[in-house]
């Protein structure tokens, strides 16, 4: 596979995944009954947040986003049009339904995180924990700036398991050989798959009890 289509590949995946967690990040921010800047901001963090640690800790210029500044109107858009049609009314059932967006956005942002680290060269475990970064670090600003406990850590549904589990099956095919689109398959699959599956049989981690 050539870089330029391992590239767009890999945007690809990214575009996808910002829809799904801006999604994630305008009912947080709606919940809250925040004012339109508010709205906008909670998104975007969502959004963009996982990605842009993921950047800064790899040092790439320019962020993705900047790279790709039509996703920072689309996700004005997004917020513009939830704010005229979203009510409370719609909350319940959206959150429910955005569970399995949600889950796509979490395997697809550990593909993609987990590959641009590869790319650039990352041992097998710096790239795993890039994907992770990726996939849970824009819900863990969302919900920081929201004043709420992240999710992903207190509801004890495997979550940022799901994309550890994912980004080593990822290096694993990548290292077998098989090629970037192998690869990056596998990583998202498992990931979504988990998560999935975490949802439907209501696995729970263990919380930690001290004594």
């Amino acid at each position: 596979m050539t870089a330029v289509s391992t590239q767009t590949l890999v945007t690809a995946v990214e575009a996808v995944a910002t829809l799904a967690f801006a999604l994630s990040g305008l009912l947080e921010a709606a919940r809250k009954r925040l004012d339109a800047v508010g709205v906008v901001v909670v998104a975007g963090l969502a959004a963009f947040g996982g990605g842009t640690l993921r950047d800064v800790l790899l040092d790439r210029r320019p962020f993705f986003w900047v790279q790709h500044a039509h996703w920072l109107w689309a996700l004005l858009a997004l917020c513009v049009g939830a704010m005229f049609f979203l009510r409370a009314r719609h909350f319940a059932p959206t959150e429910r339904a955005m569970q399995w967006p949600d889950a796509v956005g979490l395997g697809l942002f550990t593909a993609g995180g987990t590959q641009i680290a590869l790319a650039d060269g990352m041992s097998g475990i710096v790239a795993v924990l890039m994907g992770m970064i990726t996939a849970v670090f824009g819900g863990v600003l969302r919900d920081i700036v929201c004043n709420e406990i992240p999710q992903a850590f207190r509801d004890h549904r495997p979550y940022a398991l799901c994309a550890f589990v994912g980004g080593w099956c990822q290096v694993s095919v990548q290292a077998s050989g098989a090629g970037d689109t192998a690869a990056l398959a596998a990583g998202a699959v498992v990931a979504i798959a988990l998560r999935a599956a975490a949802l439907l049989r209501d696995w729970r981690l263990p919380p930690w009890n001290p004594g």
